[in-house]
């Protein structure tokens, strides 16, 4: 394989969990993250970017792996506070994740751009691998539900994903474009992953900023997707209903279905080997593997196996 960076579309923890094993197996120094930030928003003051949090977190060892987000032992005395306060205080917020988010939120009023932020926080924690936002332009993921039109974190966390979605749409997404760094990554990488994020609202923004699609599509042939669904099911979250509201066939041949102009490999669970015949006559190299990303070695053996799928004749 040449040289260059591994490149990460990334969003919530099924990316964290699967970046946790590709750090076993390729230098921190060689990975580029581009983050979903559809999920980010302003809460009673503060810039909030709950995936990009997620990912320098784990990244720097720090996350609270049990729940999935925020700071491992981080207290709550500010958010207990606040909830005498005002009834809107339903987001979570952890007494020294908030410090993240002040810092964020004062640099980006000074006018320093998300990506410059960004790459901040990752470098004071001490994360070497380099965190990209998918745009500085702010981009908002919204659901039209039966409970109303939402927010996804009020949807996700407020409504815990309960009403029926019947359209995803994104605000801002019209004028926004890749952040600075990533055109560059992405011609250069030698390899392109796409991480067992939810398609539909994780790895689904990044791939609708203008641009970005024909970054990838270029670099087909080193981009290789990893199934976030087996038999069918995700892991956790609502993956499979967002799938639906998408139109997206709700398995890992759906998931190959949509990612098959941008990749030339593809990772599915060892239950889903059936599908495997079905998704290589789309054009894919395939990789079986048992990817359940809760224990660090399987993470590892699932990142191990997509860049080696890259080692595979191409498909005919």
């Amino acid at each position: 394989m040449s040289a260059g960076p591994v490149v990460v579309l990334a969003g919530g923890v099924g990316a964290a969990r699967f970046l946790r094993g590709l750090v076993q197996v390729v230098p921190p120094d060689d990975l580029v993250v581009i983050g979903n930030t559809g999920d980010d928003m302003w809460w009673h003051g503060l810039y909030i970017a709950p995936d990009l949090d997620t990912v320098t977190y784990w990244l720097a060892g720090v996350a609270d792996e049990v729940r999935g987000w925020g700071l491992r032992g981080d207290t709550f005395t500010a958010q207990s506070a606040f909830a005498r306060l005002t009834a809107e205080s339903w987001f979570q917020l952890g007494d020294r994740d908030l410090a993240t988010h002040l810092y964020r939120t004062g640099r980006l009023n000074a006018g320093v751009p998300l990506h410059q932020v960004t790459s901040e926080l990752a470098e004071r924690l001490g994360v070497r691998a380099r965190i990209l936002p998918m745009s500085d332009e702010p981009v908002e993921t919204r659901l039209k539900t039966d409970a109303g039109d939402l927010h996804f974190q009020e949807y996700f966390v407020r409504e815990r994903w309960q009403p029926v979605v019947h359209e995803i749409y994104w605000t801002g997404i019209e004028v926004a474009r890749p952040a600075p760094g990533i055109a560059e990554a992405v011609a250069a990488a030698r390899a392109i992953l796409i991480a067992p994020s939810n398609p539909a609202i994780s790895i689904g923004p990044i791939l609708r900023v203008p641009g970005m699609r024909g970054l990838l599509t270029a670099a087909r042939s080193r981009t290789v997707a990893i199934s976030p669904l087996i038999q069918g099911r995700a892991v956790k979250g609502p993956t499979v209903e967002l799938m639906r509201a998408e139109g997206i066939r709700p398995d890992a041949v759906g998931v190959a279905q949509l990612y098959r102009d941008i990749a030339a490999g593809f990772v599915l669970d060892a239950a889903d080997a059936a599908l495997a015949p079905v998704i290589a006559s789309m054009g894919y190299r395939i990789a079986i593997r048992p990817t359940m990303l809760d224990d660090i070695g399987a993470a590892r053996e699932v990142a191990a196996a997509a860049l080696d799928v890259l080692r595979q004749p191409a498909a005919a």
